[in-house]
């Protein structure tokens, strides 16, 4: 089902490319302003079975978009300038921000150099549990655990069940049967003793994948210091907002901020949503971010930014630099617009 969903999009990619709708459109649909939201910057993994590839792209195609970005001459600019100019309503220019989710180690060693390069500042948004090395990143541990067994004895619903966990396609249906399921747990608790059990049950160390793979407080210290780093919170235990009580998620948000705060002696003004969709990132999380006086906090909502997003400044859209997509013509429709703006059903603003 997943692949036949990337056969689609990529179908719809090459009709709006190959027909040249995505010119037509963009002086309609770009907006004023894009913001890219991003994970992993790293060298391509060889691998086969790579079900959380659309969360990191490389080096080289990290540069192929700043290309891209400079040759439409738009301006590269900080969140806080991003700010500036939604709240000046200053949309003389058109302007784009990168920005990174959870923290990861390789943002410093692999994007880092490229962004310098293009002097073009940007914003990693950090969990404080995975800064303190004892979060869970879960999805990472469940495609380790698929990836090393050929069997996975898991109770499902109360039913003992076993998975076949041989060769890639088989891993790939076992990682999507298993995220289906566990996307239905109450809450990201939930999921982390599920995925830890299972790790536990088959021998897989899942304990120390945030240290593995997020820098620690000590590696954001002087990386937060650098002129083109904006550091932002991204919750304490990178859990699903809408999940939790009012009580919880709001904490969840002022005690990220509070931590980062504290560790990097700047200010984290800045917030990302984990996951972000619809259903994890709601009105009641915008709310929220308004009332902990966050000046912009975004989500995973796919959309450019237009004059109207500017009243709605705690449920900003991004663009994804997806794994799965990295291709030239693939972003110069993105940048269009045109793209977001069929899978919005043409509206330009989506902040319910």
């Amino acid at each position: 089902m997943k692949q036949l969903r990337n056969n689609i999009i990529r179908a719809g990619f090459d009709a709006l490319y190959f027909t040249g709708a995505h010119h037509v459109l963009r002086p309609i649909l770009a907006g004023v302003g894009t913001i890219f939201m991003l994970h992993h910057v790293r060298p391509a993994r060889d691998s086969l079975f790579q079900p959380n590839r659309h969360l990191e792209i490389t080096p080289e195609f990290l540069r192929e978009v700043l290309v891209h970005v400079r040759a439409l001459s738009i301006d590269i600019v900080s969140v806080d300038e991003a700010y500036r100019r939604m709240t000046a309503r200053d949309f003389s220019r058109r302007f784009a921000c990168f920005t990174f989710d959870d923290g990861y180690r390789d943002n410093r060693d692999h994007a880092l150099p490229v962004m310098q390069d293009f002097d073009a500042p940007f914003t990693v948004y950090v969990a404080s549990d995975f800064a303190d090395g004892r979060g869970r990143l879960w999805w990472v541990a469940l495609e380790r655990l698929i990836a090393a067994v050929d069997t996975l004895d898991v109770e499902l619903d109360g039913i003992a069940t076993r998975i076949d966990a041989r060769g890639t396609d088989a891993k790939q249906d076992a990682f999507n049967r298993m995220l289906n399921w566990l996307q239905g747990l109450p809450s990201d608790m939930h999921v982390q003793h599920a995925v830890s059990s299972l790790c536990a049950r088959h021998g897989v160390d899942d304990s120390g994948i945030a240290r593995e793979l997020c820098m620690s407080w000590d590696e954001l210290k002087p990386f937060a210091n650098h002129a083109l780093v904006t550091i932002g919170a991204h919750t304490i235990s990178h859990c699903n907002l809408a999940n939790e009580t009012e009580h919880e998620a709001s904490r969840e948000m002022r005690v990220s901020r509070e931590r980062v705060e504290a560790e990097l002696q700047k200010p984290a003004l800045h917030f990302a949503y984990p996951y972000g969709y619809k259903t994890a990132a709601t009105a009641r999380e915008f709310a929220i971010a308004h009332k902990l006086g966050f000046k912009t906090a975004v989500t995973t909502r796919p959309g450019m930014i237009f004059p109207e997003n500017a009243d709605h400044l705690t449920a900003l859209p991004r663009i994804s630099l997806n794994g799965n997509y990295q291709s030239t013509r693939f972003l110069s429709v993105l940048t269009s617009g045109a793209a977001t703006a069929v899978w919005n059903g043409f509206r330009r603003v989506d902040a319910a």
